[in-house]
């Protein structure tokens, strides 16, 4: 199985940047579908974007244009890189995987393995 490790949340302006990352261990992430979801406060968690093992990618209709989703597969860490972000962003991101044989993308809510979340606080 996979340990994950979520950082690099923060508090931000409107219009500002963030990196979360996500290492992993235990297992290699070339074996994972691997996913951001976040919660805002008084809200279902939501998935955000999602990478494949084979690198496909896919975003929410809310962050598409402005996240990106990547791995780097010899650090074993997955990212994402948060441009113009808004208050509505403001919650508490989470990675999670899955192994890579399941469906994989953005909007799957079933996952194996959770980092345990880091902050990102959006400012107006």
């Amino acid at each position: 199985q996979v340990q994950l490790v979520d950082s690099g949340g923060g508090s931000v302006q409107a219009g500002g940047s963030l990196r979360l990352s996500c290492a992993a261990s235990g297992d290699t992430i070339r074996n994972y579908c691997m996913a951001w979801s976040r919660q805002a406060p008084g809200k279902e968690r939501e998935g955000v974007a999602a990478i494949g093992s084979d690198g496909t990618t896919s975003y929410a209709d809310s962050v598409k244009g402005r996240f990106t989703i990547s791995k780097d597969n010899a650090k074993n860490t997955l990212y994402l890189q948060m441009n113009s972000l808004k208050p509505e962003d403001t919650a508490m991101y989470y990675c999670a995987a899955v192994p890579r044989y399941y469906y994989c993308s953005y909007s799957r809510s079933g996952y194996n393995y959770w980092g345990q979340g880091t902050q990102v606080t959006v400012s107006s």
